[in-house]
């Protein structure tokens, strides 16, 4: 098989049909190319189902809304397209990525104009993080771009145009030996990596940033779930960089990288200790359970942001 993402066999869910893998092609002028208005989510498929598929499909449909467009498919109905699709290819493990974009009837600033396409194309391939996790833990270091503000720009949605600077800070930390970068938000504080959400073990406490304009992670919001079931305080506040000194354990969480612990924030050291194992544990139970595809602890998307009048 071929390494590209252009040349394999398969199946590609696309407007309605089921297209072959190759066929599934938009055009060099493509608005979300040139204006980074495409909205996308990750997904990981366990056993043949898709983990918290309705959340996903959910958020989508709010990224979309947040940057001023409509899918043409209802929430359940990407949820079917969603298995429809690994079906076809039949999958029982992998990844999905489902995608929303404006086409090329319109090519500048404004869309407004555009059809909106959705794609979902599925494959057998692990995010990268969990294949690179070594017995000690990832190594990270931090990042020099921040996490922008609620006032410039929209960081609830899942949006291609917001991740250029999480692609740049991925990229300096591999080509300096690290495996990911962690990113501050625009006031300095922890915010999160360039993929994932971060949690830091302080006593017998998680400790994870609020969620101020970055992605409140569906597998975030899963830990947390996690974290209390077994009776462990869990807080949401402002963390300083100051604060990972402190820690004992650190660890990434994100659908793609499932949970990964960090062996290591720059000069910090960290132990792969009996929390992180724990919850690694639970989370690999959780995600093969047969009602794994709702909305679980991610009920809170279950309310997308309003359509538009019309």
């Amino acid at each position: 098989m071929s390494l590209t993402m252009a040349d394999r066999d398969g199946w590609i869910w696309c407007d309605g049909d089921l297209l072959p893998w190759r066929e599934a092609k938009t055009h060099v002028l493509t608005h979300a190319l040139h204006y980074g208005s495409a909205v996308f989510e990750g997904e990981r498929i366990y056993d043949g189902r898709v983990f918290r598929l309705s959340a996903h499909s959910a958020r989508l449909i709010n990224s979309a809304r947040l940057l001023d467009y409509d899918l043409p498919w209802t929430r359940e109905q990407i949820d079917e397209a969603t298995r429809a699709v690994v079906k076809a290819n039949n999958l029982s493990s992998g990844y999905v990525r489902p995608i929303a974009w404006r086409g090329s009837e319109v090519l500048g600033v404004s869309a407004i104009g555009t059809r909106v396409h959705v794609a979902i194309a599925p494959w057998a391939q692990e995010g990268r993080l969990s294949v690179q996790v070594k017995p000690g833990g990832i190594k990270v270091t931090m990042a020099r771009y921040r996490r922008p503000s609620a006032d410039l720009a929209p960081g609830g949605a899942k949006a291609a145009g917001l991740y250029i600077i999480c692609g740049i800070e991925k990229d300096r930390a591999l080509k300096a030996g690290f495996d990911d970068a962690l990113m501050l938000d625009w006031q300095g504080r922890l915010a999160e990596s360039t993929g994932a959400n971060i949690f830091l073990v302080r006593g017998s406490r998680l400790v994870t940033p609020k969620v101020e304009n970055f992605l409140d992670g569906i597998t975030r919001r899963a830990v947390i779930g996690m974290a209390e079931r077994r009776g462990w305080a869990v807080e949401e506040r402002a963390v300083m960089p100051e604060e990972l000194d402190e820690a004992t354990e650190v660890f990434l969480c994100g659908t793609a990288a499932e949970i990964v612990p960090v062996g290591s924030i720059d000069h910090r050291p960290y132990q792969v200790g009996p929390m992180t194992r724990t919850l690694m544990a639970d989370y690999a139970e959780l995600v093969r359970r047969p009602d794994c595809e709702g909305f679980g602890e991610s009920a809170h998307l279950a309310q997308p942001v309003p359509a538009k009048a019309a």
